[in-house]
């Protein structure tokens, strides 16, 4: 009988892989400390009413992708599909724009979708997102893209591009609207059924369709920044300007929206050919009006999400160089040993020296072989007449040396040892 496997679209983060995540976490974590944002720790359920007013009740994550169900009371509860809502909720309840409305948070978690799994997706996936509320000024959307692009410096992803546009607002994208459903009219015959159905309720989203055919449909379409009103035109162009001013190349894409309807301006992504049809990483733009419409001030708002399933899948070939092998294995013959043993991996433990220790009645040539498998850089090799003696034999695993160590002081002593070896 086989035994219990995975839910589809779901996946196992084992050992030699959280060591990459958590690599990445701290890189994203540094830099968002290094601007001033703090973390933020938010519940995985939600009242389903939150997604379908900030997500957009039209959308494919509430119309088909979401995980909701009834609680005891009949309550739609939803395991959250994307952050930034659970973010603007909190900043809402809890009144966390009383004291100063500008705040910028970070968050790193799973979300759920029931989507289609592909490559770098899965229907529990992990997103970094950084938010910002409480400023108006394209500057913040410059400096959010910046940090994004120094993230993936210090993470050394090299295979990226940043993709900008805008969305306009509520002044100016009405009239898009109205030009791009003429142009969905007259080529309705050569759109997938998503497409046709998008038509209708929510066009900015055939935009962004991946099929082939509705790609080649929407050449001729025509592009938002030529319906800019003069707020969002003078918003756009310094934005543009400060990214020019920061160095960081950027691509005006006239196609790029976003899957949420909370989005306003700009807009952006950080597209890779490492993905193949997948290609962006991270995204994110400005949700000026989300606050105000979850019931809270009328404040201004930014953020981006980074796929971290997807960073991981990028730089995965480099995760042999985070693992961190044990710098000490003890290999104890006897029980005698074994209860030192521990007692000394204990004690190096609290000294921040990662130890491995044989704790089974093993051979001396099996644990050897053990502790060459693990990659220990030493060896302490202790048995009863070491005990007796007074002294253990350290074993440098690289050069095959060897040198006596009292027993007395162990600790200290392969802490000495090992700074003499390291200076």
């Amino acid at each position: 009988m086989a035994g219990i496997q995975l839910i589809r679209g779901f996946k196992d983060i084992l050992p030699g892989e959280t060591e990459l995540w958590k690599y990445i976490e701290k890189i994203a974590v540094d830099v968002f400390e290094s601007f001033g944002f703090k973390e933020i720790r938010l519940p995985v359920l939600e009242h389903s009413e939150l997604f379908a007013r900030s997500i957009g009740a039209d959308t494919d994550i509430v119309e088909k992708e979401m995980y909701t169900f009834p609680d005891r009371k009949g309550d739609l509860i939803t395991m959250r599909p994307e952050a930034t809502a659970s973010v603007v909720r909190a900043y809402i309840q809890h009144k966390l724009y009383a004291k100063d409305p500008v705040q910028k948070f970070y968050t790193i978690g799973p979300m759920f979708r029931r989507e289609r799994p592909q490559k770098g997706r899965y229907r529990q996936f992990y997103q970094i997102n950084a938010e910002v509320f409480g400023i108006a000024s394209p500057l913040i959307d410059a400096q959010l893209i910046f940090m994004l692009t120094t993230i993936f410096s210090r993470l050394k992803v090299a295979d990226i591009a940043t993709h900008i546009n805008s969305l306009g607002c509520p002044v100016c994208r009405p009239e898009f609207k109205k030009a791009l459903s003429t142009l969905l009219s007259s080529v309705s015959g050569k759109l997938c059924s998503d497409c046709i159905r998008r038509h209708k309720k929510n066009p900015l989203r055939v935009l962004d369709c991946k099929v082939p055919a509705c790609r080649d449909a929407m050449s001729d379409a025509p592009a938002i920044l030529d319906f800019l009103c003069p707020e969002c035109k003078e918003h756009f162009n310094t934005v543009k300007a400060t990214l020019e001013n920061l160095e960081i190349p950027y691509h005006v894409d006239k196609n790029l929206v976003r899957g949420l309807d909370y989005y306003t301006r700009t807009t952006f992504e950080i597209q890779t050919g490492s993905l193949g049809a997948q290609s962006a990483v991270a995204g994110g733009g400005r949700y000026d009006g989300l606050v105000k419409s979850l019931g809270g001030p009328d404040h201004p708002a930014t953020g981006f999400a980074i796929g971290l399933d997807r960073l991981a899948e990028i730089i995965s070939a480099k995760s042999d160089d985070l693992l961190q092998n044990p710098e000490i294995f003890i290999a104890a013959i006897g029980s005698q040993s074994r209860t030192a043993a521990l007692e000394w991996a204990c004690r190096l433990g609290i000294e921040g020296i990662k130890t491995e220790i044989n704790l089974t009645d093993r051979s001396l040539k099996s644990q050897m072989k053990r502790a060459d498998r693990l990659g220990a850089a030493h060896v302490i090799i202790v048995g009863e007449n070491e005990l007796k003696q007074g002294s253990v034999v350290m074993r440098n695993m690289l050069t095959k040396d060897q040198i006596s160590i009292p027993v007395q002081g162990l600790v200290a002593n392969i802490k000495q040892t090992l700074k003499g070896i390291i200076h």
